[in-house]
């Protein structure tokens, strides 16, 4: 029950502020770059982490969890516990999210005559999933499939690598145990800057699948998942667990052992 509830708060507060970043962006044009956007999401991991790293181990992210089953830093009887609880946590946060935005949202779409639902809505969507291109990108970013794939993966991969860096004993260079959280979440606000022009920067199963599940039922619905052929459960669900386990792979077997030689 600890780790649940830790994993579950945890999620939930870094989905909520991550979120409301994106949605008060959107809704109120308070947020004009990237960088802001991705200091808030940086700043949501780092307070979950903070409150929740004595409860549980802190995952707060399906991916993280099971990189560390795969790098056998963790028991996969305890994956499931973890896993419902990152899920839970995101969906409650996207509940959280609609019951405080959904009048704005209304407004929004009235002033903007979008009608929920339809491919136009996207604009809202965003508020809950990520998409590809980022639809919040003027530019309008080129980003295929495959592309959107490896961006996911490739961040994601950052992220776990950076997480066991951060944390095993095995490297001497790594922060206190107070500033471990910081860095983390200057981490996940970095890999922001320059993955989400192309994919919004979902690098977390949870933290995508929630929100968009929240969006689907609250009349969005095929609006909020994106590609009829299923490119938002590859590219934002699968491709962060491959990007995380190959992270843990390379750590454990490449990494770890050369800084065990060296210290």
């Amino acid at each position: 029950m600890k780790g649940f509830l830790g994993e579950f708060l945890g999620t939930f507060i870094l989905t909520l502020f991550g979120c409301c970043s994106v949605a008060v962006a959107v809704l109120f044009g308070e947020y004009v770059s990237i960088f802001q956007i991705g200091i808030v999401w940086g700043l949501g991991v780092t307070l979950a982490i903070f409150m929740t790293r004595h409860v549980c181990c802190a995952h707060l992210n399906p991916a993280v969890t099971i990189s560390m089953v795969f790098a056998k830093r963790m028991s996969m009887r305890e994956m499931p516990t973890y896993l419902a609880a990152q899920f839970l946590g995101a969906i409650v946060a996207g509940l959280v999210l609609y019951g405080l935005f959904s009048a704005s949202i209304a407004t929004y779409e009235a002033a903007h005559e979008i009608v929920r639902g339809t491919a136009a809505s996207v604009d809202t969507a965003r508020m809950f999933g990520e998409f590809y291109p980022n639809p919040g990108d003027a530019s309008v970013a080129t980003v295929s499939f495959p592309l959107a794939f490896a961006a996911e993966a490739f961040g994601t991969f950052l992220l776990v690598l950076f997480i066991f860096a951060l944390t095993e004993d095995c490297n001497v260079g790594r922060p206190s145990e107070t500033l471990q959280p910081v860095f983390i979440g200057l981490t996940v606000s970095s890999i922001i800057f320059f993955i989400a022009p192309l994919t919004q920067a979902g690098l977390n199963p949870a933290r995508d699948f929630g929100p968009r599940l929240v969006a689907y039922l609250m009349g969005w619905g095929s609006a909020a998942l994106p590609d009829e052929v299923g490119g938002w459960f590859w590219v934002y669900m699968l491709a962060p667990v491959v990007g995380g386990c190959v992270a843990a792979a390379f750590f454990t077997w490449v990494l770890e052992p050369v800084m065990k030689k060296a210290k």
